[in-house]
């Protein structure tokens, strides 16, 4: 299957940053083609924006998170049809950085949250990207498997199965750290195995152009959730050309 290098500009991102980006299209037009689709995901300011400035290149966009409603009165919300009338075809729920950080009444997002937004996405017509991943000491605890298993059973819509998965290790996003090769074919592989042949699964996780290659190599391993390194044009493009040959 082709693969998909998707960056996640979390909370960056203003008019300006068009530039990296036709700076990474003119990249790609240049090279020789490549077999891995190409996502950006950048702050919802500039998505609509993005989509039409950048409509004839190889590069889709996509929201990085988005409520479960389609409207109402959620006063700084964005729904998925929202990101769909914007011309996004992706949108990332549960990245780690939510389920710490957000939920209903102030608590922590839940698999029960992430469902329902990725059934959303759905219902907006787009792909959801699913995200799940232990801590690090849930993985010193041996519970890493355990622990993604309850996420991918309670966040993975039951309404389609047309999504794709991320599995970024929480104590290794923007820390530099990455788990081995072997831990993450480990991971992948248990993925695997709890969904469809032909669903993308992604690591996400301090992806470098450095360590791209090797990661991207592995099996069951279709394609990045890039943070830091998709912000400039430069490196997200070797991460891209690194997944290109992945089929």
């Amino acid at each position: 299957m082709r693969a998909l290098i998707a960056g996640n500009w979390k909370m960056h991102g203003l008019a300006a940053s068009a530039s990296e980006i036709a700076t990474l299209a003119a990249k790609m037009k240049d090279a020789a083609p490549t077999d891995a689709d190409v996502l950006i995901c950048p702050p919802a300011t500039r998505v609509a924006a993005f989509t039409a400035k950048f409509s004839g290149s190889a590069i889709q966009f996509g929201g990085q998170d988005c409520h479960a409603d389609p409207s109402g009165a959620h006063t700084g919300d964005i729904s998925a049809e929202m990101f769909a009338d914007a011309g996004a075809a992706f949108v990332i729920v549960g990245h780690s950085e939510r389920r710490a950080n957000f939920g209903e009444g102030g608590h922590n997002e839940g698999d029960a949250d992430v469902r329902r937004k990725a059934e959303a996405v759905l219902r907006a017509g787009l792909t959801p990207i699913i995200c799940v991943g232990e801590s690090e000491a849930q993985r010193k605890a041996g519970a890493a498997l355990e622990v993604v298993g309850a996420q991918l059973a309670g966040s993975l819509p039951e309404t389609s199965d047309d999504f794709v998965i991320a599995y970024e290790p929480v104590w290794a996003i923007g820390t530099g750290l990455t788990p081995t090769l072997a831990d993450i074919a480990e991971m992948h592989a248990f993925i695997r195995s709890k969904t469809r042949i032909d669903v993308r699964i992604l690591y996400g996780g301090s992806v470098k152009p450095g360590n791209a290659q090797e990661i991207l190599a592995i099996d069951d391993v279709n394609g990045a959730l890039v943070g830091g390194a998709s912000l400039k044009a430069d490196d997200f493009y070797q991460i891209v050309m690194a997944g290109g040959g992945k089929q």
